[in-house]
């Protein structure tokens, strides 16, 4: 009876032990490759993806960045704006007041990590892809992640392409602000054309994942 209880008391520790290393701050030093997921505050945008998407540890994340390492100095490679350019981390970091998770691919995919970096690389100053389809020569943020570690994995997927959707969810209606923003665009709403968000690879199976502190 004593020993199934010492056996019982070491599985609960275990567990927890798993648990709190699960979500403990990452605090060694960043290396080329890693990925920063980030929940970011830019309004109605931002709260119609994370309504659609689901991301690790039930959190929300609408934006992610892979970060290089230059020299001394810690950069994050980014699709934001008007194109896809290196963020200083410090920048980056700063955008809001949001946890920051960040995500290092398991060991057996370490080798990807450092030529996703060379081919984002290859890719700074394309055009922001404010329309959200793939492939048309220009990159929203996942977009960008999505082909880096498919070009690193020799052509074959590394994450995963699903169709988008715009509609409120269990409804037929799309939101206001998708509405509108297409309409500026002049174009349809692209629902259900594959995409990516950061949601979806944060939840690949790919990542050791870490609360990242600054």
């Amino acid at each position: 009876m004593l020993l199934k209880k010492i056996s019982l008391l070491s599985a609960i520790f275990f567990l927890l032990q798993w648990h709190l290393y699960a979500q403990k701050p990452f605090a060694a030093t960043l290396q080329s490759g890693d990925v920063l997921f980030q929940d970011l505050d830019c309004g109605p945008l931002c709260d119609a993806i994370e309504a659609v998407t689901q991301s690790y540890g039930g959190r929300h994340f609408s934006h992610i960045g892979l970060v290089s390492v230059v020299g001394d100095s810690l950069y994050v490679i980014e699709a934001i704006g008007a194109d896809v350019h290196r963020t200083p981390l410090s920048v980056f970091v700063a955008r809001n007041k949001n946890q920051i998770l960040l995500g290092r691919v398991k060991k057996k995919y370490r080798k990807l990590a450092q030529k996703a970096v060379l081919f984002a690389e290859k890719k700074l100053k394309k055009p922001y892809d404010d329309e959200f389809l793939y492939d048309n020569g220009k990159y929203y943020c996942s977009e960008l992640l999505y082909d880096a570690f498919k070009v690193a994995n020799g052509g074959k997927d590394f994450f995963v392409l699903k169709p988008m959707t715009f509609k409120k969810p269990n409804t037929h209606q799309f939101f206001p602000v998708w509405v509108d923003y297409y309409k500026n665009l002049n174009r349809p709403i692209p629902e259900a054309a594959l995409g990516i968000n950061p949601g979806g690879i944060s939840r690949s199976g790919k990542f050791k994942m870490y609360v990242y502190k600054p």
